[in-house]
C-alpha cells in the first residue's frame, strides 16, 4: 500500500523593472518584476519543487533547465501541470499545499483570494486547501521575491 507522501520546494529571484510579478498564476502590479529565465512565477516554482520531491523525482531545473531556449518566458503553470502529470502517473495526487510569500513590496494581501483561486485550480482542489502565508523580509532583501512550499500527496484510491 503506498503512504502519505510530503514535499518541500522553495524558490526566490531578484526583482528588476520593466518585467511583469506574476505569482500563483496571477499577475500582480508591481513596477518590478522577478528576473528569470521563465516568467519568474516563484510560487509556481516552489510548488513545482514540493510536489516533485514528494516522490524524489528531481526539481524544476532538471526539467526544464534555463539553458535550453524553449523555457525562455515559459508560463511557470507548465512545469507545474508537468509534474502533476508525473505524480499522477506513479499513482498519487495533491491533496493539499501551504507556501510562505516574502516580498516586501507590493503588498499581497489585496491579492490573496485571486491567488489562491488560482492555485486551488491548477492543483484541482478547494481553496480551502491551499494555505498561503504572505510576510516581508523586514528589509533583508527587499529587492527579492522568495517562496517555500510544502506539499501533501496521497495516493489516488485514497480519499
Amino acid at each position: 500500500m503506498k503512504g502519505v507522501r510530503i514535499g518541500y520546494g522553495e524558490d526566490a529571484h531578484r526583482l528588476i523593472p520593466g518585467r511583469r510579478l506574476v505569482l500563483g498564476g496571477v499577475e500582480i502590479p508591481s513596477e518590478r518584476g522577478p528576473l528569470a529565465h521563465s516568467d519568474g512565477d516563484a510560487l509556481l516554482h516552489a510548488l513545482t519543487d514540493a510536489v516533485l520531491s514528494a516522490l524524489a523525482l528531481g526539481d524544476i531545473g532538471a526539467l526544464f533547465p534555463d539553458t535550453d531556449p524553449k523555457n525562455a518566458n515559459r508560463p511557470s503553470r507548465d512545469f507545474l501541470e508537468e509534474a502533476l502529470r508525473r505524480v499522477r502517473e506513479r499513482g498519487y495526487r495533491v491533496a493539499q499545499v501551504s507556501a510562505a510569500v516574502i516580498l516586501d513590496r507590493p503588498k499581497l494581501g489585496p491579492h490573496r483570494a485571486r491567488i489562491q483561486e488560482s492555485v486551488a485550480r491548477l492543483l484541482e482542489l478547494n481553496p480551502e486547501q491551499v494555505g498561503l502565508g504572505f510576510k516581508t523580509s523586514e528589509g533583508l532583501a527587499p529587492d527579492h521575491v522568495q517562496v517555500r512550499a510544502v506539499a501533501l500527496l496521497l495516493p489516488l484510491d485514497q480519499p
